[in-house]
């Protein structure tokens, strides 16, 4: 099937934009895009007048736990719910990232491996929801940072087995936390966690499978090692410093900022659920992690967006907050939805297949009434999304009972 939307303004994901510009999918990918008056509409193709639309590329969130629901005390919710429900609960979050215009995720630490399980679901048709690039367990030291949803090691040798075995289980990306946490009780995320050569060896092993490697980090001690060790991304980095942010920018090192995280735990009250250490931190961090954002941008650290979601009150669903609130802290719109998209696509390995409107590219779209270039929160109002589309085929919103 061929589908066209005409005359609709086109963000590339790239930064450029046609404000009058046709989009032609055939099948499953995009076969052609760029202004209206160069491109002729296919006979017998599916055309929608794109009038007072906006089409963007499918947005990515980098930072997300599936296997967590926002609840105030989301340690407490996932250590005492049956892995079965999880499961199924992570499916229904899959499908509301999905309607929010978020066609792939990252999953940066999980329950167990069901992750995989449920991306071979999505991957088959099964349920719906973005594609799934999953972690599985993060991988700490012993009593560290995210044992909940990890798996704990102790030296270079136990650490190449947990990587060979998340890859052979399917892992996608492989997590490593070189900090301690806000979640996680008696950690704190100024103190480094896994040493420099336990790093090392993630690194290694990881790169013999051809993976990349992000590494958890609010502290710079712990940004610091983890990028000397050759990670790929640093998750928060919080407390961003001027030695780390050189480093950061020196060896390409993305940074993954999860702003809505620490933000939604922060505004919480005392008497919200949230466990006292974990507020208490959250409130601590947050001015400074606003800070080492503005710091990383206006260094020219590359940026990919990524929510979090899943942590307190942080919910699947709501990922476009986090645009928002890069826009607040200095980002123009239009960096805020590249760094959504192609640069986060850049960031996981699929930029060759996701992340831009350009020909022979997956057809993964976000069809909305309005412009984000002026108002970025319009990619909350989920009446302004008219269209999701995954893969060619519209799978939210109306543009898709349209079809059905």
């Amino acid at each position: 099937m061929t589908i066209v939307i005409y005359h609709a303004r086109l963000i590339d994901g790239t930064g450029t934009v046609y404000d009058r510009g046709t989009l032609v999918v055939r099948g499953s990918k995009i076969s052609a895009v760029g202004p209206s008056r160069t491109l002729t509409i296919p006979k017998g193709a599916r055309r929608i007048n794109g009038r007072g639309l906006t089409i963007l590329p499918g947005l990515i969130d980098c930072h997300v736990h599936l296997c967590l629901g926002g609840e105030a005390d989301v340690v407490g919710a996932l250590e005492s719910e049956d892995p079965s429900l999880r499961l199924l609960k992570s499916a229904s979050y899959a499908k509301a990232t999905l309607d929010a215009g978020f066609t792939t995720v990252r999953d940066v630490g999980a329950r167990d491996h069901s992750i995989f399980a449920l991306q071979q679901a999505v991957d088959s048709g099964l349920v719906r929801g973005p594609r799934i690039v999953g972690a599985g367990l993060a991988i700490c030291m012993i009593g560290g940072h995210a044992r909940f949803i990890g798996r704990e090691v102790e030296g270079t040798e136990q650490v190449r087995r947990a990587v060979m075995e998340q890859i052979a289980a399917g892992a996608g990306v492989i997590k490593v936390i070189a900090s301690g946490g806000v979640l996680t009780p008696n950690t704190s995320p100024d103190e480094a966690q896994m040493t420099m050569e336990e790093l090392s060896a993630a690194v290694d092993a990881a790169r013999q499978a051809e993976k990349k490697v992000a590494a958890h980090a609010h502290g710079a001690s712990g940004m610091r090692n983890a990028i000397l060790a050759g990670v790929r991304s640093i998750e928060h980095a919080t407390l961003l410093d001027e030695e780390a942010g050189a480093l950061m920018k020196r060896y390409g090192v993305y940074m993954v900022p999860t702003l809505s995280a620490l933000a939604t735990t922060a505004a919480c009250r005392p008497s919200c659920g949230i466990p006292e250490s974990a507020l208490d931190k959250a409130k601590a961090m947050t001015k400074r992690h606003k800070v080492s954002f503005k710091s990383a941008h206006q260094g020219g650290i590359s940026i990919a967006m990524g929510t979090d979601a899943g942590t307190p009150f942080n919910y699947h669903g709501e990922n476009a907050q986090e645009l928002e609130r890069m826009v607040a802290l200095g980002m123009t719109p239009m960096e805020a939805i590249v760094a959504s998209t192609a640069t986060a696509a850049r960031l996981i390995g699929i930029q060759d297949s996701v992340g831009r409107l350009a020909r022979g590219m997956e057809a993964d779209l976000v069809v909305l009434k309005g412009n984000p270039l002026q108002r970025i929160d319009v990619l909350q109002d989920r009446d302004k999304i008219m269209g999701v589309m995954k893969a060619g085929t519209f799978v939210s919103g109306p543009l898709a009972r349209s079809d059905s």
